[in-house]
């Protein structure tokens, strides 16, 4: 099973200027090779059999003949190969000269795609030598013997699904460039086969420019620009491969190399297509852009190998690496801190309320409101943290709360749950030493009846402290910690709330920095079980319902990517490869679907919070879901995995 992934790849061959016997020997390698890899489409750059740098010798009949039985070597040679080649040359038709993507495969060619805006400023004279496919009113060519329908709008189409469209160069530089009529008309993937001269700053500008481009057709798109051997009187060709899907960057080659390369990677149709779905506005586009029709071109059926990914993804989506992680801290907590802030004002709260634990999603809670206070210039004394020790606090987490309360300025209350929680378990004739459901939902619901009561008495609001992942799992007591006014941290994913308190931390004294930094280093728990003989945790939320790095993993592909369960699986399984067996991530992955089915219940009747990512449940939001949907098809396909 293939789950929607197409393996593609950008060749980067080495040329001789003018030589296409040598460049067409050098391109059958790579397809060949590639083949062999697995690769279905392999594209190379534009003019690629003469060399893009052979100037006014493009007017030599000579030069045209070459390249012609340089071609009917490549299709000859290439006969059992399935792999769809594409590759760029200049071809003559009636009294044009004309800048061309051949498509080939299994010895035919499939189609001829001419270059439609051609540059002619600063390095680039094309139009001395070429004409615009645009004005060449042909359908069809006659090339290697073979007759062969030619065109600015082909697609062309797998039997295994997936469409491809062909621009060249410059055509991606335009206002609205070919590939944007294409991705309407149906294509999943653009290839560009160019030449793109090297300049200081260049290829910065280069790359986010395929990069919008892929987003805006939420396509994937294959870059090949010629390399090494291309004449440097002038300029320099750094020899570019770029693979792109949806305006993410999958695959990169060297720049500047003097051998030949080819990059590949795996580009999800099944998610473009799911995206193009999802984004309604695609779908307008499509109907309003007129166009003429394009042309559809069958293709044979590539290679039928096992998938091979070569392909990663990351273990945290949510938390990116490097200089970006600190970007996204840094616009989460503006937005967090923006929201309240909004919310207080419309309210006319007189103060926050926030219980603090001494936990991870509370603190960051706290940070939030101290920001939001900050920004609107009152005084942090109408925060009131309220820590609410019970039957499972431990001596660490009580006192990180009262040290991080006081170390911050807020208003500090204390109201052990102990007692109330006792008087109402023997009030409903539970045992208080049977530690179940009912035991650990009563001290939850405990404190939040304490925090709304403290809100009235205080006019103020009480804000929620559950994140994105514990939404997901449901891990939150119904009409209890579930329930606030609002819920600052509602669309933070567990494993990116540790990032963002060490962020916060990093800004603060050395007194709350510490205090902070041991919050971060605590296990996370509820504590709604006894501690320890030694005074420790003795209820690991990650031990209950799995680990959150799986959890927000699954979140992500399941409802941000929209990707089946065994292909989550597949996903998990690579990703995770010597942290999970293959058995513990079935059993979580199991434990996630079915806990993420069965609380929907408690989704939709979320508080009001702010969206700070591209996943969020909010049932006013991203997400709307029956709280009775049935989650059979998603288990029987984990149970089904082999």
């Amino acid at each position: 099973m293939d789950y929607g992934y197409i393996k593609v790849a950008a060749a980067v061959p080495r040329v001789k200027v003018a030589d296409p016997a040598l460049n067409a020997a050098e391109i059958e390698k790579q397809i060949i090779v590639a083949d062999g890899r697995g690769v279905a489409i392999i594209a190379f750059p534009e003019l690629c059999l003469t060399a893009y740098t052979c100037g006014d010798l493009f007017a030599q009949p000579l030069l045209l003949d070459e390249a012609e039985a340089a071609l009917m070597r490549i299709v000859n040679n290439t006969r059992q190969v399935s792999a769809i080649a594409i590759v760029g040359m200049p071809i003559a038709v009636g009294g044009a000269l004309l800048n061309v993507a051949v498509v080939m495969q299994r010895g035919r060619l499939l189609g001829v795609v001419p270059k439609t805006y051609l540059p002619n400023y600063k390095e680039f004279y094309e139009k001395r030598w070429f004409s615009s496919g645009a004005d060449v009113r042909v359908d069809s060519v006659r090339l290697c013997g073979q007759t062969v329908a030619m065109g600015t709008r082909l697609l062309f189409d797998l039997p295994s699904g997936p469409t491809f469209g062909i621009e060249l160069c410059e055509d991606m530089w335009a206002p609205i460039p070919p590939s944007s009529t294409l991705a309407m008309q149906g294509a999943d993937i653009i290839f560009n086969l160019s030449a793109d001269t090297e300049c200081v700053g260049k290829h910065d500008y280069l790359r986010s420019l395929i990069a919008q481009q892929s987003a805006r057709c939420i396509a994937g798109y294959v870059f090949s620009s010629c390399g090494f051997g291309e004449s440097t009187t002038d300029v320099v060709f750094a020899g570019h491969g770029l693979i792109y899907e949806n305006g993410v960057l999958l695959a990169e080659g060297e720049r500047f190399s003097l051998e030949p390369q080819t990059v590949i990677s795996e580009i999800d149709v099944d998610f473009l297509r799911t995206e193009r779905r999802t984004n309604t506005t695609f779908a307008t586009c499509s109907r309003l852009t007129p166009s003429e029709p394009a042309t559809h071109i069958s293709t044979e059926p590539t290679a039928d190998r096992p998938l091979q990914l070569t392909r990663s993804y990351a273990a945290r989506p949510f938390v990116p690496s490097g200089p970006a992680l600190d970007e996204r801290c840094r616009d989460i907590f503006a937005i967090q801190t923006m929201g309240l802030a909004k919310r207080l004002t419309h309210t006319h709260a007189h103060s926050a309320v926030v219980g603090i634990s001494g936990g991870l999603d509370s603190t960051l809670a706290l940070l939030v409101c101290v920001s939001a206070y900050d920004k609107l210039g009152l005084p942090r004394r109408q925060i009131v943290g309220v820590t609410m020790p019970g039957f499972g606090t431990t001596g660490r987490t009580h006192r990180n709360a009262v040290d991080l309360m006081n170390s911050l300025g807020v208003t500090v209350r204390e109201i052990s749950i102990a007692e109330a929680a006792t008087l109402h378990l023997r009030d409903i004739g539970h045992d208080l030493s049977t530690h179940d459901v009912t035991y650990e939902n009563a001290q939850a619901r405990e404190r939040t009846q304490i925090l709304m009561d403290v809100a009235n008495q205080s006019g103020g609001l009480v804000i929620g402290t559950g994140d994105l992942s514990e939404l997901a799992l449901g891990w939150a007591t119904y009409n209890g910690d579930h329930m606030s006014m609002y819920g600052v941290n509602a669309g933070v994913p567990k494993t990116l709330v540790r990032h963002l308190v060490t962020w916060v931390a990093e800004q603060m004294d050395k007194r709350t920095r510490a205090t902070l930094m041991d919050i971060v280093d605590t296990p996370i728990s509820p504590e709604l079980i006894p501690a320890t003989a030694d005074d420790r945790i003795s209820q690991v939320t990650e031990d209950l319902v799995g680990p959150y790095e799986l959890h927000d993993f699954f979140l992500y592909h399941l409802i941000r990517c929209a990707h089946r369960p065994a292909k989550v699986y597949l996903l998990a399984v690579r990703t995770f490869r010597g942290t999970y067996t293959e058995d513990v991530i079935k059993r979580w992955l199991t434990v996630f679907i079915r806990r993420f089915f069965n609380q929907q219940f408690k989704r939709s009747c979320l508080p009001d919070g702010p969206k700070v990512g591209s996943v969020t449940l909010s049932p006013r939001g991203d997400w709307r879901m029956p709280s009775d949907a049935s989650a059979e098809a998603w288990l029987r396909e984990v149970e089904n995995i082999k």
